[in-house]
């Protein structure tokens, strides 16, 4: 956890929490899962427990003692709105961004519903920093429900992650999204890449790569900014970036 990440749409990891539950197909083949289990047997202190939710106090200043603006992924190793971790231990994450104005903060979930517990369901509905963006998992359209939940939260900006892509996202409501990202199974997956890799050309040649371009399509007609990650394999690179013979970087417009 910590600076100069690997993940190609944020600068740094910040992981105040870690560890997890599966809770729907995308989880399946879990980096994080795998990542964590390899820390323990290494011995790493912050990996003693495994996979199993771990509070990490002790790295919740991390991100005030970083000198220059950065683009930083929340709990890249577990989610922030597990039942498991507390609301008030939520408030004091969400403290710290604040306080931290000078990064921009990416909150990503697969538990929409305590997202919203945290946010609306108790005295008083509490604000998200505007240097914080709020996402959803979204790997099938079965699971587009989560954006729904997503659009109840005051965020400047919410974002899907369609990461593993499992299947098409015709018809997904873009309503109130401001940025898209799309990939394949990333590393610890072995042979479990979302397609080959497409070397290039503007015309589909593969489901999945239809798939893909629907998403470009309808995020370009609907002003939402699209990132395509990779597309998968025995490691994040090993399928290269290029999808309809280019790389797709865009970020909202906020950024």
């Amino acid at each position: 956890m910590g600076d100069n990440s690997a993940i190609e749409w944020t600068d740094a990891t910040w992981n105040p929490v870690t560890g997890c539950d599966k809770i729907s197909p995308g989880c399946k083949y879990c980096y994080a899962e795998r990542l964590s289990n390899r820390l323990q047997r290494m011995r790493n202190p912050r990996y003693t427990n495994g996979f199993a939710v771990t509070l990490h106090p002790d790295q919740l200043d991390l991100p005030l003692r970083w000198r220059g603006a950065r683009r930083v992924f929340v709990n890249s190793m577990s989610d922030l709105f597990h039942d498991e971790v507390p609301l008030e231990y939520v408030d004091r994450v969400f403290d710290v961004m604040r306080r931290a104005g000078q990064h921009v903060f990416q909150v990503l979930t697969k538990r929409p519903d305590r997202l919203l517990l945290w946010h609306r369901g108790r005295d008083t509905v509490v604000p998200v920093p505007t240097n914080v963006w709020i996402g959803v998992s979204v790997e099938s359209i079965d699971y587009a429900w989560r954006v729904d939940r997503l659009r109840h939260v005051d965020a400047d900006v919410r974002f899907i992650s369609a990461e593993p892509l499992l299947g098409p996202l015709t018809g997904l409501d873009l309503t109130g999204i401001a940025w898209l990202i799309a990939g394949g199974e990333s590393a610890g997956s072995p042979g479990r890449a979302l397609v080959e890799s497409v070397a290039g050309g503007l015309q589909p040649k593969s489901d999945a790569e239809r798939w893909l371009l629907d998403l470009v399509e309808a995020c370009h007609g609907a002003d939402v900014a699209f990132f395509f990650k990779q597309w998968g394999g025995r490691t994040p690179k090993a399928g290269g970036r290029l999808l309809g013979g280019r790389t797709w970087s865009e970020y909202p417009v906020r950024a």
